[in-house]
């Protein structure tokens, strides 16, 4: 009957780069897309969501490889979206026109985005990310463990805002490609180089770091002030938010760092003492506009 065959229809195969209007949370193409709300599903595809017209819009300028470029019905006339969507489908992505309830699916929001992309994940060699560090105020990034995507959004916007050079994701990281962690970063997760390595590994590549390595840890002697930063390259790592920085990991580092408090509280939450640490590395090289 007439339903069947319109159910029917919306569950072919979509042709790449071409748009297609989609009213169904069963579709099995929506319900694909539903799956990278998961890690799993993350990994084995290698695909992510990004939401929002502005996380989207940088993505595709900044190169980024789109799949799927997914939008409300409602933004169908929207001149921006057109603009973006005519960019996508010439990248070969698939248009996917969708009700606001198709959108609350994917999003898992009761008032999402017009606007989601799928996207292809980028990952940087750790040896490609040490390249980046060729002169003084050139500064890596690694994160131990860190455990909150929220956390790990709003580091990697901190990292791109002061002009790091990357991030080495350390051991059992949250996934950068998490709805939650690209929602914190703001689009900056478009913008920063991302690496990732074992403990194991990066303590047996330590020698072939060109840069001076300091670490936050709990038994850090150092004044995190008291360092010229400006003499060379750093890379700079920053432990998990409970347990902070391993032994291990705190072995390979030239400096350990302490950062002061003269109030009652005994720590600080890890994206705050990371910007904290990052501006002041960069601060000289932020005053001199070369940032």
């Amino acid at each position: 009957d007439r339903r069947m065959k319109s159910e029917n229809d919306q569950n072919r195969d979509i042709r790449p780069g071409h748009v297609k209007e989609i009213t169904s949370t069963a579709n099995p193409v929506i319900k694909s897309i539903r799956a990278l709300s998961m890690k799993k599903y993350r990994d084995e595809e290698g695909l992510f969501l990004a939401e929002g017209m502005k996380l989207v819009t940088d993505a595709v300028l900044n190169g980024w490889r789109i799949r799927t470029f997914i939008h409300a019905k409602s933004a169908a006339t929207n001149e921006n979206v057109q603009q973006v969507a005519a960019k996508a489908r010439a990248l070969g992505a698939d248009i996917l026109e969708v009700n606001e309830k198709v959108l609350g699916a994917i999003s898992r929001r009761d008032n999402p985005q017009t606007v989601i992309g799928v996207f292809e994940q980028a990952w940087t060699e750790p040896a490609d990310l040490f390249l980046r560090l060729t002169g003084p105020g050139d500064i890596i990034l690694g994160l131990d463990r860190v455990r909150d995507p929220g956390n790990l959004g709003t580091i990697i916007r901190t990292a791109d805002a002061v002009g790091a050079k990357g991030i080495l994701l350390i051991g059992e990281t949250t996934d950068p490609f998490s709805l939650e962690a690209t929602r914190a970063s703001m689009g900056s997760i478009f913008n920063i180089a991302l690496g990732r390595c074992s403990e194991a590994d990066l303590i047996d590549a330590r020698s072939a770091i060109p840069a001076r390595v300091a670490g936050t840890h709990l038994e850090g002697a150092v004044d995190y002030r008291s360092i010229d930063w400006s003499a060379g390259p750093v890379f700079l790592m920053m432990g998990n938010e409970q347990q902070g920085l391993t032994d291990k990991l705190a072995g390979v580092c030239d400096d350990l760092l302490l950062i002061p408090m003269a109030g009652r509280a005994d720590s600080l939450n890890l994206a705050v003492a990371t910007g904290v640490t990052l501006f002041e590395m960069r601060r000289g090289f932020l005053e001199m506009g070369e940032g």
